[in-house]
């Protein structure tokens, strides 16, 4: 990874030079990879969930900023590696919004090659402070020799940053309603800083938006609270953790939420089968994708053997297309409480 990064940043300046020498009068500046006018915003986001928030918050000003999906391909946020074009346009732009967690190790590498000096930059897990949790080994979950932390504990920036191997702390902090409205008044204060003529906009925007996800919040607590189950059981990677949290659910996975595993082990099928003839739940959880072999074994070694299989959107997958199309944070969300209110019946 290090090797393909030190490609990318040697690659950036001829890419960046060749931009500079091939622009004219008459270049298109609304071209989405190239460089924009000093006149309009530039925005690039890594995930789906940080380009609407910032969608929403610049409101009816989208002409002031060209905005981007970085991840904008299905791809997953673990497995995703910057294209030379990616860095470019991070290494260019006016606001850079991205999660901080390990998988966003290459960030780094980007930003050191950045050649505009006013650059804003958001890091989710440093908005968030002590919000961010340590990822957990709960009683039955697989571990795996990056994940064999027990205690949680609040997010130290200075122990943080980059300590590999010691603290691995849960990415997955936009699956939390809360933390999402922390994160919109930050994205606000960033583009007001960047665009002070329209700050007032970007702060009612934000206000307003703010009050959307408070209300979703109320529908979480009211089917929690009506809820006839209080666990949930996850026969896939453990993305909600933020959200049990928020709404004191008790949870049984197969693995954590970065976890890199796809086969669960013999023991894990028989504890998860287990739980669920003991606590008698319904349904058995996963997550985005077409592959819930491991949930529908762990169906086949229970005892009625006619548990649902229900899937709850991570949003760590969803694409350009998936935007262009009407799929809002919101309506995942809403998406994801039917799934929930079904689970917990």
């Amino acid at each position: 990874m290090k090797y393909k990064l030190s490609l990318f940043a040697a690659t950036i300046a001829c890419l960046i030079a060749l931009t500079a020498c091939g622009s004219s009068a008459s270049a298109p500046a609304s071209a989405p990879d190239a460089a924009v006018s000093s006149d309009r915003l530039s925005v690039v986001t890594t995930i789906f969930p940080e380009y609407d928030w910032t969608r929403e918050v610049l409101g009816d000003n989208p002409a002031e900023a060209d905005l981007r999906l970085l991840i904008d391909a299905g791809v997953d946020l673990h497995s995703y590696q910057p294209t030379a074009s990616d860095m470019v346009d991070i290494s260019t732009c006016d606001l850079f919004i991205y999660v901080g967690g390990e998988s966003d190790e290459w960030v780094d590498d980007a930003l050191k090659e950045a050649v505009n000096p006013d650059m804003v930059v958001l890091n989710l897990m440093d908005i968030l402070g002590d919000r961010v949790r340590e990822e957990e080994i709960v009683e039955g979950m697989q571990e795996d020799e990056h994940h064999n932390h027990e205690a949680e504990e609040g997010y130290d920036h200075e122990e943080h940053h980059h300590e590999h191997g010691e603290v691995e702390y849960d990415e997955h902090v936009w699956l939390s309603l809360n933390n999402a409205q922390l994160c919109c008044e930050s994205i606000a204060n960033a583009l007001s800083e960047l665009d002070p003529d329209h700050a007032a906009d970007y702060a009612a925007n934000a206000d307003s938006y703010g009050k959307k996800l408070e209300a979703l919040d109320e529908q979480y607590r009211g089917a929690v609270s009506e809820g006839t189950y209080h666990t949930l059981l996850f026969g896939d990677r453990f993305p909600f953790r933020y959200m049990t949290e928020d709404y004191g659910l008790d949870y049984y996975a197969a693995f954590v939420g970065c976890s890199a595993e796809t086969e669960a082990s013999f023991e894990t099928v028989t504890f998860l089968a287990g739980k669920l003839d003991k606590l008698g739940l319904p349904c058995i959880l996963t997550i985005e994708g077409p592959d819930h072999r491991i949930a529908e074994t762990i169906v086949q070694n229970t005892a009625s053997k006619d548990q649902k299989v229900l899937t709850m959107n991570s949003l760590q997958s969803i694409t350009a297309q998936d935007a262009a199309g009407g799929m809002t944070y919101l309506s995942a969300m809403e998406n994801n409480l039917e799934v929930l209110k079904e689970a917990l019946d």
